[in-house]
């Protein structure tokens, strides 16, 4: 019903205002509206407490309630807005934590929510979707360094200039809320403690070098177990080393080290490689020599052998006659030497001649039948001697005519 309506705040029936108003058709006065509103309140208290205690409503019961009228509106307005200010809204990702005088009550998730207002409840928001990132050994830069937090002492008795970050989330906002003062220093205080302890077991080179990843692995390890025994209500999400190195005092002498050390794996590989090529050559070679030596022992052993057994053959036949064998010796040896040369000179016992045979003249013409070179059908020449006797001659004769006919077939 609208405030310009005349038939606003009359009786249907009785033509009259049934709050006491103006019966005229014009608007109602706030003031009488506002009296009649703390009569009945005040009527409405002072029954109960007459039924209650035996007092009337003008008895000593409840004290009667007056509130002027523009200030009843502003303390409604209060209450109201007192009222609104308990809605909050819980965005995603985020956890409400509600309190009530302090004390936690109950986690709520997202959406919009309402609580006690203040001063019975409050409400806190926690994102624990948001990656939070500490730094130990520099700030924003790796070039401003933090060197209490930056130097650390290895196994070996080195010391290194480390610099890393650490990344975590929330994973339980009652215990990141209460359980610690400060998590995000515990963090930092976790790791920094961590790497010490891991760093302080390894060896430089290995912290450096080969060994950074593992490093890395094994301080997060750590470093999460420190958070959960302290129920921080963190989980750490990645650990990054930004830099590793000697410190800036030594960082010349130790480069100057580095090199010396890779000038010496760069000769023993040369010196490796050399001998992976020399080495399997010569045991090549001594392999080869060795077989050959086997070889040839086995050769002459062989050979030796078959000259015994040859012995021991003619030895028996010798035994059974040994003019003919001797001579069948003879023979066997003088046509093994003579078949090797085409000239022999013979020597004279019995004077100072010798004599000249052509054999390989001879062999041609004492050979199978086939064409005959002239020049070799010419007389040998024969070496100015004196006259032969004819004893000497007889016997050439006669071992020619031999050898001519051992080598008929």
């Amino acid at each position: 019903m609208a405030w310009n309506d005349p038939q606003w705040g009359k009786d249907k029936d009785k033509d009259k205002d049934p709050w006491g108003g103006r019966g005229d058709g014009g608007p109602p006065d706030l003031d009488e509206l506002w009296r009649r509103f703390n009569e009945r309140l005040n009527g409405l208290f002072g029954r109960r407490g007459g039924e209650g205690g035996g007092r009337g409503a003008g008895g000593r019961g409840m004290p009667s309630f007056h509130i002027p009228g523009g200030a009843g509106l502003v303390v409604g307005l209060i209450v109201a807005v007192w009222a609104a200010s308990g809605f909050y809204i819980v965005d995603a990702g985020e956890r409400g934590v509600v309190l009530r005088f302090g004390e936690y009550v109950e986690t709520t998730m997202p959406g919009p929510r309402w609580h006690l207002p203040y001063p019975f409840e409050s409400a806190e928001k926690v994102n624990i979707e948001q990656v939070r990132t500490v730094e130990v050994g520099y700030r924003q830069n790796v070039k401003s360094k933090m060197l209490s937090e930056a130097l650390m002492l290895t196994d070996d008795e080195n010391i290194i200039d480390l610099q890393f970050s650490v990344q975590y989330t929330i994973k339980d906002p009652e215990d990141y809320l209460f359980m610690n003062r400060g998590p995000d220093e515990a963090v930092m205080q976790a790791a920094e403690t961590a790497m010490r302890e891991i760093v302080g077991k390894s060896k430089m080179d290995f912290v450096l070098y080969e060994g950074r990843a593992e490093v890395a692995a094994r301080a997060t390890k750590l470093m999460q177990d420190i958070l959960d025994r302290y129920r921080t209500g963190i989980n750490i999400s990645k650990l990054n080393m930004q830099q590793a190195q000697p410190p800036e005092q030594v960082q010349a002498s130790f480069d100057d080290a580095v090199k010396a050390g890779q000038d010496r794996e760069r000769l023993k590989n040369e010196g490796e490689a050399y001998a992976n090529d020399v080495i399997p050559k010569a045991r090549g070679v001594a392999s080869r020599l060795t077989e050959e030596a086997d070889g040839y022992k086995q050769r002459v052993i062989a050979n030796a052998q078959g000259e015994a057994a040859r012995f021991s053959q003619v030895l028996a036949e010798y035994n059974k006659a040994p003019q003919v064998t001797r001579e069948r010796l003879y023979q066997d040896a003088m046509q093994q030497v003579l078949s090797n040369t085409t000239k022999v000179m013979i020597d004279d016992k019995g004077g100072n001649n010798l004599l000249y045979l052509p054999l390989d003249k001879l062999m041609q013409l004492t050979g199978p039948a086939g064409p005959v070179d002239p020049m070799a059908a010419k007389p040998a020449e024969a070496v100015p001697a004196p006259a032969v006797q004819p004893e000497t001659t007889f016997r050439s004769r006669e071992a020619f005519r031999s050898r001519e006919r051992e080598e008929r077939p």
